[in-house]
């Protein structure tokens, strides 16, 4: 099980994408104390591995002394960073202090496109001499990509620059228009132009060694299945199953792009939200309406519920629109 803190809203870049709209730090952000409280409370959630975001993560003046209480409870702890702010000693720090790894974003081959979407000029010098301060430290890194209509040709060409930087994985985050997102709802792919993508990043899986993964599109367990292809993933969606998402200041939600607060971890124990909150249960139930309700792949893929909420007037079990799949035949009760 996955979760991920969303450890301060303070960011060194305006992205245009931003779920969080990060930029400013906001009042009342969980405490160092607060922070190691919670990630007690994760720990005794069941969970396993730990994801400190942001924001941007490594602003927060505490982030050594919070990881190293997440490494001592044992959870697997890796980052989600501009990458920026890496350098070559905080990378080691982080290595001893025994963080797994750590997810760069590097949105073009360009440059300048990667710079205009993170309103930063430089951030893609500055996410590039990142990983190659996490490779000289020895540090595992892999590369997150957000995937909207002006990148989705250079996708593939930013998995081989990944297996050329020594990366251990290739993340495709395909855009949810929530936060900052939603002014740019109109730059997310078309359906069709999304299928075609996930087909062809599962075929790269073929000729790499790194993994590919898709994020919020779930339907590429479906598109893999269906090619006779093995992944160790289990199933698409996560959200309130084996993943949810904590705010700065303590705000619980299924995932990052389903904007439902459903608890604050200040008033009630993480550990009790997750385990007995209706929506977290309701999500559990997998009772999804229409296509993904009667689909054969619902057991793998599950369909974003992100997406279903926000084209569903925040019904969350409703079918995701974007997935083409339409068996003549679907058939639930037997997972794929």
């Amino acid at each position: 099980m996955i979760v991920s803190w969303n450890t301060t809203n303070q960011c060194n870049m305006f992205c245009e994408h931003c779920y969080r709209e990060a930029g400013a730090k906001v009042k009342d952000e969980l405490s160092t104390e607060e922070g190691k409280a919670l990630l007690n409370e994760i720990k005794k959630a069941g969970f396993k591995i730990m994801i400190f975001s942001g924001g941007e993560p490594l602003l927060r003046p505490d982030i050594f002394e919070l990881v190293e209480h997440a490494v001592g409870l044992g959870l697997r702890t890796v980052f989600g960073t501009n990458g920026t702010l890496i350098t070559l000693d905080t990378a080691r720090h982080f290595k001893a202090l025994g963080v797994m790894g750590m997810g760069i974003s590097l949105d073009s081959m360009d440059s300048e496109k990667h710079d205009r979407l993170r309103k930063m000029q430089g951030a893609w010098e500055g996410a590039v001499q990142g990983m190659k301060n996490c490779r000289e430290a020895a540090l595992p890194f892999q590369i997150h990509t957000t995937v909207m209509d002006w990148n989705q040709d250079e996708v593939l060409d930013i998995t081989d620059f990944a297996v050329k930087m020594g990366a251990v994985a290739h993340h495709q985050f395909f855009l949810i228009p929530t936060g900052r997102g939603k002014d740019i709802e109109d730059e997310a792919l078309k359906v069709e132009q999304y299928e075609s993508l996930l087909t062809k990043i599962m075929r790269k899986q073929r000729e790499v060694d790194i993994e590919l993964k898709p994020t919020c599109a779930p339907q590429f367990m479906r598109i893999a299945k269906l090619d006779g292809m093995k992944l160790r993933f289990s199933r698409g969606c996560l959200a309130g199953t084996h993943y949810c998402i904590i705010s700065p200041r303590g705000l619980v939600q299924p995932c990052a792009y389903l904007d439902q607060y459903i608890g604050n971890v200040r008033e009630i124990p993480f550990s009790k939200i997750w385990a007995e909150n209706k929506v977290f249960q309701n999500l559990r139930t997998l009772k999804y309406k229409d296509g993904c309700g009667i689909c054969a792949f619902k057991f793998k893929c599950g369909g974003c519920r992100a997406r279903a909420a926000i084209y569903h007037d925040g019904d969350y079990m409703a079918e995701d629109p974007w997935c083409l799949y339409r068996p003549s035949r679907y058939v639930c009760n037997n997972p794929l």
